[in-house]
């Protein structure tokens, strides 16, 4: 894990990152798109964090904070490179970003139907809480 770079992605990064979740990331999402990946980079450049092996990109996550909770997203790893503990440095990479904001509670945006990262998941710690129910509602963009 030595090569192992984690750090937040740059402007330049942001085309890169689409790709790379287009083969890495279980399930497209409505804001998987330039204008959005721009729009979170803009109000916090700190939140997307990327793993990078010999300067090639392996992994990311997203760590927001919006000043009460925080929040992951889209924590991915290339199918090439799983299981050498690129997920983990990532989760840990955003905890302590979240420990530095003044955060407490993290929580993850996980799909129901992956059930190899819902092992990850629970291996860093995180599981689900049986007192919420999680609504959502596509904004228009």
């Amino acid at each position: 894990m030595n090569d192992l770079r984690i750090g937040p992605a740059t402007a330049p990064d942001l085309p890169a990152v689409l790709d790379f979740w287009k083969g890495a990331a279980k399930g497209a999402s409505i804001s998987d798109d330039l204008a959005g990946v721009e729009r979170l980079h803009a109000r916090d450049p700190e939140a997307l964090l990327l793993a990078r092996r010999d300067g090639e990109l392996v992994g990311t996550v997203i760590a927001g904070f919006d000043g009460w909770r925080c929040h992951l997203y889209r924590l991915a790893v290339h199918p090439d490179h799983r299981r050498q503990g690129i997920g983990s440095a990532l989760l840990t990479a955003a905890e302590e970003r979240f420990a530095g904001l003044g955060g407490r509670r993290a929580d993850a945006m996980v799909l129901d139907g992956n059930e190899r990262a819902h092992g990850a998941w629970r291996a860093a710690g995180y599981g689900p809480e049986d007192i919420w129910t999680r609504w959502v509602k596509p904004l228009a963009g």
